[in-house]
């Protein structure tokens, strides 16, 4: 695949930098996920996690962990997250989708790299087709990478906002789903 056929598909109106308001906001675009969301948050071991990683990772994703299990929405996006004690699980996954990148997705000559390269691709969740959603670690800090999604169709655009806030407007219909299956803002818990 050739960089070239990725491109910018939206940059939201405004980036939701605050991890309270973008989960808020994702709360709002899924009806009934709120019903599904802990009493307190999890004390998730993110320095286990970030160390392993060699990252930390961005403050919208670990709010989202901390305050919900593992979920899909309508049956096909599966946001895995870590909880107390899952930790390990939550490296092994990660690690497993960091090999199936590098063997079957990342081409050399794309340019594009898996994590822990400088500005490797790091997954975050996939689709029931297989359609993978990362993030492209360049920027600053974690709270600037964009958020990239490689369709099983061929398509590899970016999102210029954070993965809670692309969660939002995917499920609110804000962001086109280009190359995805149409969203369904249905959550269930795992």
């Amino acid at each position: 695949m050739d960089t070239d056929q990725i491109e910018i598909q939206k940059t939201p109106t405004r980036r939701i930098t605050d991890p309270a308001e973008a989960l808020a906001v994702l709360e709002g675009a899924v009806p009934g996920m709120v019903g599904h969301r802990r009493s307190t948050p999890a004390a998730v071991d993110w320095d286990l996690i970030e160390r392993n990683l060699g990252t930390e990772l961005p403050s919208d994703f670990k709010h989202l962990a901390e305050w919900y299990p593992t979920f899909d929405i309508g049956d096909d996006i599966l946001v895995a997250l870590p909880g107390p004690g899952e930790e390990h699980d939550q490296l092994t996954h990660i690690h497993s989708v960091l090999d199936v990148l590098v063997d079957v997705w990342l081409e050399p000559e794309s340019g594009l790299v898996a994590h822990p390269a400088p500005g490797g691709l790091l997954p975050w969740g996939e689709s029931a087709e297989s359609d993978k959603f990362m993030w492209t670690t360049v920027g600053g800090t974690p709270q600037e990478w964009l958020v990239t999604v490689a369709s099983r169709g061929g398509a590899w655009w970016h999102y210029e906002g954070g993965m809670v806030q692309f969660l939002a407007e995917l499920c609110d219909g804000t962001l086109e789903p280009w190359g995805l299956r149409e969203v369904v803002p249905v959550v269930k818990t795992f």
